[in-house]
């Protein structure tokens, strides 16, 4: 069975003009075989001819240059051409003249350049054959005829146009897509970096300017300079985490942070003078998909936009996990410094909280932002679980 599955991916690594070889091998053979001679196409109303050395040369004309009708289209067309030519000003009417349409077909498909000069070209080429056939034939078909047979052969050469056009729409559609997400994968990353960066720098910025004011308590100094060290140590890791998630060997399976970092998370926001009540609850299901890191994202967000906005001020998580979703809040009394919202803060853009909506709304969720009644500020999500990644 895998021998059998592989014979099509060894079969397209042979060049394109040994695939395309067989298909003119198959018409000359059918050519060659006594039952097929003189019924082929009849343009002109030649009496028919016995086959001889030239029908031979003449039917091979018509059928190998088949095997370049797509790397050389425009000379598989003009020696199709000739051969058939010679077809029938000698009265062969062989089978091979089924190569004609197969060749303007590709023509039509494959042909990038000067495809309306090679139209008109072949189109002038064929006035003199059908007045040489009309008068070999002393008039034994009308003009008309002549006429009809060339709207015949245009038929296959626009099919082969059709072809190319919907093969240009379908790689157009594909480099629109591919541009797509290469827009969303950078935003993708610059979101992941606006989390990991604001969060971990936030804290260190906010730990350093309190540990000014310690240099009276060398104990206290200690502790708030530990603190920094391993804010920014734990950046480096987040920074390496983020990097490695680009390495296109990186498995899947180390994507999403483990939920116990939520209360490292809180540890770290406590330390930089931040007073955080957590509460967790629940018991997180067995797969979740994305859920788990997205709540970890909003978790993370809303206690950096804490510590920015309204730093000192009481803050509460609560996180509860369900059979098939997480729910999170997280908000702000506005007791504390510079309480306030982050979208109407001086220093805020917005950017990280468009990116949790984004994040949530991808997984199907319900995200809210916005100022508490009575002051302070709430972050509200609904993460479906088990949602794809």
């Amino acid at each position: 069975m895998m021998a059998v599955r592989r014979v099509p991916e060894l079969w397209r690594r042979f060049d394109v003009t040994v695939r395309d070889l067989p298909l003119g091998l198959l018409i000359l053979a059918g050519a060659l075989v006594p039952a097929f001679h003189n019924h082929g196409t009849q343009l002109g109303g030649l009496p028919a001819r016995p086959f001889d050395v030239l029908a031979i040369l003449a039917v091979a004309l018509q059928c190998l240059p088949l095997a370049v009708r797509r790397r050389w289209p425009v000379v598989c067309l003009a020696l199709v051409s000739v051969g058939f030519a010679v077809d029938q000003l000698r009265g062969y009417h062989s089978f091979a003249g089924t190569a004609v349409p197969v060749a303007l077909l590709s023509v039509g498909s494959h042909l990038e350049r000067h495809r309306r000069a090679t139209a008109l070209l072949f189109s002038a080429a064929y006035v003199p054959l059908a007045v040489a056939l009309y008068r070999l034939g002393s008039g034994a078909e009308s003009p008309g005829e002549f006429l009809m047979y060339y709207l015949a052969l245009a038929l296959p050469w626009g099919m082969g146009s059709w072809l190319r056009s919907t093969r240009v729409a379908e790689a157009e559609r594909r480099r629109r897509v591919a541009e797509h997400t290469r827009t969303a994968e950078r935003t993708r990353i610059a979101r992941e970096l606006h989390d990991v960066v604001t969060h971990h720098v936030t804290a260190m910025v906010v730990q350093a300017e309190a540990a000014r004011y310690l240099t009276a308590a060398p104990d206290r100094l200690d502790q708030a300079l530990t603190a920094v060290t391993d804010t920014g140590r734990r950046a480096i890791t987040d920074l390496r985490h983020l990097l490695d998630l680009l390495n296109p060997d990186y498995g899947t399976e180390a994507r999403t942070p483990a939920v116990g970092r939520l209360l490292t998370l809180v540890e770290q926001t406590r330390r930089a003078g931040q007073p955080v009540e957590f509460t967790e609850e629940g018991t997180p299901a067995e797969s979740t998909g994305s859920a788990d890191f997205v709540a970890y994202r909003v978790v993370q967000e809303a206690l950096t936009n804490a510590l920015k906005y309204a730093h000192g001020s009481h803050t509460s998580v609560q996180v509860h996990h369900g059979a098939r979703e997480i729910t999170v809040e997280v908000s702000t009394d506005g007791s504390g410094s510079r309480a306030g919202s982050p979208a109407g803060s001086p220093g805020g853009s917005g950017r990280g909280l468009a990116g949790l909506r984004e994040r949530v709304d991808v997984l199907g969720g319900d995200f809210s932002a916005g100022v508490r009644t009575g002051g302070g500020f709430v972050v509200r999500a609904r993460i479906p679980a088990r949602s794809p990644s």
